[in-house]
């Protein structure tokens, strides 16, 4: 019998965990058909990359690319079902919507980079330009059309559906959609079908295979062989354009940013909820997009201490769920504190030299006949003065807090540049009043010291 560790936890793989998911989304019926068209496609992209290889001509080999990028749109239908069928987690409490971002985002800027590779090529080609064979280039058009036209629209893949309405138009759609309102124009029956802003996806799938069949045209007739290479240009600019606004919209979901078309309706429900009985303040809001269509968000209000909590928070809830389905309401009440005086002594980092100063005093003619205390003349057989700082009555000795930073003058003290704290704890001793006495205040703000003047007479 081996040993049993009760507390050890089995180690998966990273191909176990994979394929543990795998078989989780397989075990649903709506993904065998894509599984099903991704298979044609991995079939389909080998005889493409045959043709393109038997023909030379880098025009097809860039409509190819558009193929590969089908792959990745099924792959990523496959990941939104997936994650569906995921529930949130303690590791990843808003779910698992933000997968399918990151994998719309990682297509689209798959496909710039295949394109950015055959402008390289095609920019090659124009110093050389090899010989072009027609004899499938042709057939490869046709076929890489027909299926990817017939998977766009026979799968129904909800990120990119998402993403290309929400994204910003391409320049290839808004060329069109002028072309579309001019022939409108001129037939307006056919305003039904040159819809104002069209599919991006079917838009390249048809402009790229225009190109390919033009450049079959001009070879066969003139063998223009670098028409071949002004194709690809022009395929791989379309991909560009049609593929960057989605990069740039996922991006900025990735980067958790407000989207710029509910801000209006945001401002106008915090307005909302900033009148609401019992509500004094709302601030640190933060609302950013989760997922595709998902908005989430975090707010904190400031509520009276007679205003009940949840009656509040059901109210701030209500008014914030319509717009955000992921909220987060901190609610806490008004908290005064109000300052109290203090009758113990004070902690040593409580008080700080910066806040108290000592006006520098110039020296007395007669300092016998003073008090150092208070500045007042005094006699030797006259009790001490009632209203000496922190006396609260008569026969008690005046209590001296001194402040080390400025030295007054003709007073006989003995200043040093020892701590704050040190000065507190240790007896001070005064000419003419007897023993050292130590130093205790119970107040914060310790009042200046006053002197007086070059002629004698007290200061205000």
């Amino acid at each position: 019998k081996g040993t049993i560790h009760l507390f050890r936890k089995p180690q998966r793989s990273l191909v176990g965990k994979l394929t543990h998911e795998f078989r989780l989304v397989a075990a649903d019926r709506r993904s065998w058909k894509i599984l099903l068209f991704g298979a044609i496609n991995l079939i389909c992209i080998g005889f493409l990359l045959m043709w393109c290889s038997s023909t030379n001509s880098i025009a097809l080999t860039a409509y190819t690319y558009l193929t590969i990028f089908d792959l990745f749109s099924l792959v990523t239908c496959l990941i939104s079902y997936w994650v569906m069928m995921k529930k949130p987690s303690p590791v990843y409490s808003f779910g698992f919507e933000r997968f399918e971002v990151l994998a719309v985002f990682a297509s689209t800027v798959l496909a710039q980079l295949g394109a950015l590779f055959i402008l390289k090529e095609s920019a090659e080609r124009f110093l050389e330009q090899p010989e072009i064979h027609t004899g499938r280039l042709l057939v490869g058009t046709f076929v890489a059309l027909f299926f990817n036209l017939f998977t766009m629209l026979s799968i129904k893949n909800k990120p990119f559906a998402y993403v290309s309405e929400a994204a910003s138009t391409s320049w290839l759609q808004e060329h069109v959609a002028d072309l579309s309102r001019s022939i409108c124009g001129i037939i307006p029956g056919l305003s039904s079908i040159f819809l104002p802003r069209m599919n991006p996806f079917v838009l390249i799938d048809i402009a790229g295979a225009l190109a390919l069949c033009i450049t079959y045209m001009l070879i066969e007739i003139n063998n223009y062989f670098a028409v071949d290479t002004a194709s690809a240009i022009a395929i791989a600019l379309m991909t560009f354009g049609t593929m960057y606004p989605m990069s740039v919209y996922s991006g900025k979901v990735l980067l958790q940013t407000t989207p710029p078309h509910v801000i209006g309706q945001l401002d106008k429900l915090l307005r909302e909820v900033s009148t609401l009985d019992g509500v004094l303040e709302v601030r640190n809001e933060h609302f950013w997009t989760l997922g595709f269509g998902t908005l989430a968000g975090s707010v904190h209000v400031r509520i009276r201490r007679d205003a009940n909590e949840q009656m509040v928070l059901a109210h701030v809830t209500n008014r914030l769920y319509t717009l955000v389905s992921t909220l987060t309401v901190q609610i806490f009440k008004d908290d005064w504190i109000r300052p109290a005086l203090s009758s113990v002594p004070i902690a040593n980092n409580i008080l700080n030299f910066s806040d108290h100063h000592v006006i520098p005093m110039p020296s007395l003619k007669t300092a016998d006949n003073l008090n150092p205390a208070t500045s007042t003349p005094a006699k030797p057989s006259s009790p001490p003065p009632e209203f000496s700082f922190n006396t609260p009555g008569k026969n008690v000795s005046p209590v001296i807090l001194l402040n080390t930073q400025t030295k007054p003058y003709g007073l006989g003290f003995n200043h040093g540049s020892s701590p704050y704290s040190n000065v507190l704890n240790q007896g001070l001793g005064i000419a003419g009043m007897g023993a050292a006495q130590g130093f205790r205040t119970g107040f914060a703000n310790v009042p200046s010291r006053y002197g007086t003047n070059a002629r004698g007479q007290p200061r205000p």
